[in-house]
């Protein structure tokens, strides 16, 4: 990193504004282009700048470019850990500037609460067709099968099952656990589950309507954590493993069932999908920064998309890494 650039691509007040931001969390352009009042090529132009000065990376993903910081307060190099502290000292002590970011995390939140009530809409339109729907993604049976072996016959003590859906994956695993917890956003999903999961002793399993972005639950409350066909709806999956790390005991086990990294743009309309799918070097980097030590993961290919498995053990005694930086790291490049 050279001073020259960097100072630079810090003389400009939309780029202060874009640092601030992708501080808190990764931004998709359209994203930045809205919240800053902006052309896209506009911000294209200052987001080439920031990345050419070491300040920001660029992520693409289909058609979408995603955007996320490349430096930090406490990170390397010492010239972009000491910008970071300045643009952070600049918001705290300048009340103009610090209005202006603040008024763009306003406008931030609006335009995701807006892209969330869309997704909730349409899990409530398809609650009932919903296990047929995740057919889109290949056959249940190999998934599941390959699922179970990942985890070896190994117990699942309490397990914590997010966005649970219709309540298939708890079935399959209730008879490895000895409490089933399972999480839905949607109130018509987790009526449809608690039909399908009417046969287990009410005192082993736990209905819960939640946000798998703040979990309702005490830390180390789990012994397995599972998201199946989830992540990929999360706007920033970053704070939910940090989330789910949170409330994994030391030692206990997370699986993550979603797809492979790929270009089926339509799923972000037609189904609400916010990523489309995940890189194993985005998925390992994801679970390391959450405080998961990742483990060997698992490829079902399918016609035409590839379904992951992706396990990992919470490390003992230690929190995620950073859950201020994670949720900076909505996804890793």
């Amino acid at each position: 990193m050279r001073i020259d650039p960097l100072l630079r691509a810090l003389s400009e007040p939309t780029r202060l504004r874009i640092m601030r931001l992708l501080a808190h969390m990764e931004l998709a352009v359209g994203e930045l282009a809205q919240v800053l009042g902006q052309s896209q090529p506009r911000v294209s132009r200052h987001i080439r700048i920031l990345c050419d000065a070491g300040l920001a990376e660029r992520r693409k993903e289909g058609s979408w470019v995603f955007l996320r910081s490349a430096v930090s307060e406490n990170g390397a190099p010492p010239l972009g850990a000491a910008a970071a502290r300045l643009l952070a000292i600049a918001e705290r002590d300048d009340t103009t500037f610090a209005a202006r970011c603040a008024e763009d995390r306003r406008h931030l939140a609006a335009i995701r609460a807006a892209r969330e009530a869309s997704a909730e809409a349409y899990f409530a339109r398809h609650a009932q067709e919903w296990d047929t729907l995740r057919q889109l993604h290949g056959a249940d049976e190999p998934v599941e099968a390959a699922l179970l072996g990942k985890l070896d016959g190994e117990k699942a003590g309490k397990l914590l099952d997010i966005g649970t859906g219709t309540g298939r994956m708890a079935e399959l695993l209730a008879d490895r656990a000895s409490h089933v917890t399972a999480l839905d956003k949607s109130p018509e999903m987790l009526r449809i589950a608690r039909a399908r999961l009417q046969s287990l002793p009410s005192d082993k399993l736990d209905l819960v309507q939640g946000d798998f972005t703040a979990l309702p639950f005490a830390e180390a409350a789990f012994d397995t954590v599972l998201f199946h066909q989830v992540l990929h709806f999360a706007q920033e999956p970053a704070t939910v493993l940090a989330e789910a790390a949170r409330v994994t005991r030391p030692g206990g086990r997370i699986a993550v069932v979603d797809l492979a990294a790929h270009e089926r743009e339509e799923l972000r309309e037609r189904h609400a999908h916010a990523r489309l799918g995940f890189s194993d070097e985005q998925m390992l980097g994801l679970l390391t920064d959450a405080g998961f030590a990742p483990e060997s993961p698992a490829a079902l290919p399918g016609d035409p998309l590839t379904v992951k498995i992706w396990t990992g053990r919470r490390s003992s005694g230690t929190a995620p890494a950073n859950q201020d930086n994670a949720k900076g790291k909505a996804a890793r490049p």
